[in-house]
């Protein structure tokens, strides 16, 4: 049938370009970068490009000792890239969708699993979670990153925003929060109850509360993350 033509599906599928700058969603779950420069993303990520470009794993000194223990400490955390040159590079996340977000001057905490990319003029560092240490598996990580310019997280299906205020603090599930904004910062309590009435076996539910003000995102999906051993 001619509605099925090979022709019908490059033309329907074909990459566009849409003039939005640097970072483009090609699709929710393809993120197209404008290179011409440097850019950082989640090693692994890269699934295509075109033109002239270099990948780098992240050296051990790039960011300075300080961030180098911080994440032999969480089991290596989040491993970067660094793509160097002109083209355009295409990266995505098993599948994930992807949400781009412009920080201007701004900052926001980003789950370590769920950052793919971000331009060179943002700063970042590696924050623990390690009230929680050996209490959930892995994620006990995250990313601060701050300073303008453009960061692409991801998430298992369509995201959450929940606005917290001082009177209407929001409780989230760690293997479900994505990313919150740099004015929060989340305490961690333990509900015995409600790990006995989900019938799970030993142990207590771990939650993040966030009070304040500000947003937490989720995703309808609880992420496991498997804590790389050395």
């Amino acid at each position: 049938m001619r509605r099925y033509s090979i022709e019908d599906f490059v033309n329907e599928t074909k990459q566009h370009d849409k003039g939005e700058g640097v970072f483009e969603l090609e699709t929710p779950r393809i993120l197209e970068i404008n290179l011409n420069g440097q850019i950082w993303a989640k090693a692994g990520a890269m699934v295509s490009y075109r033109g002239n470009i270099k990948f780098e794993r992240e050296g051990i000194f790039e960011h300075g000792l300080g961030k180098m223990f911080k994440k032999a400490l969480t089991g290596e955390g989040t491993s970067l890239m660094k793509a160097t040159g002109n083209g355009k590079l295409y990266v995505a996340d098993q599948g994930k969708k992807i949400s781009i977000l412009y920080l201007q001057n701004e900052s926001i905490f980003v789950n370590g699993n769920d950052l793919l990319a971000f331009e060179p003029s943002i700063n970042w560092d590696i924050k623990l979670m390690k009230r929680v240490a050996g209490m959930i598996s892995g994620g006990l990580f995250n990313v601060r990153l701050e300073g303008r310019g453009m960061v692409a997280i991801t998430s298992h299906y369509e995201p959450l925003t929940l606005l917290v205020t001082p009177d209407n603090p929001v409780y989230t599930d760690p293997n479900a929060t994505v990313a919150w904004s740099g004015t929060l910062v989340p305490e961690f309590v333990t509900d015995i109850s409600y790990k006995t009435f989900l019938g799970r076996g030993s142990g207590e539910s771990i939650q993040m509360k966030f009070s304040g003000n500000g947003f937490v995102v989720v995703q309808p999906f609880e992420e496991i993350y498997l804590t790389q051993q050395s």
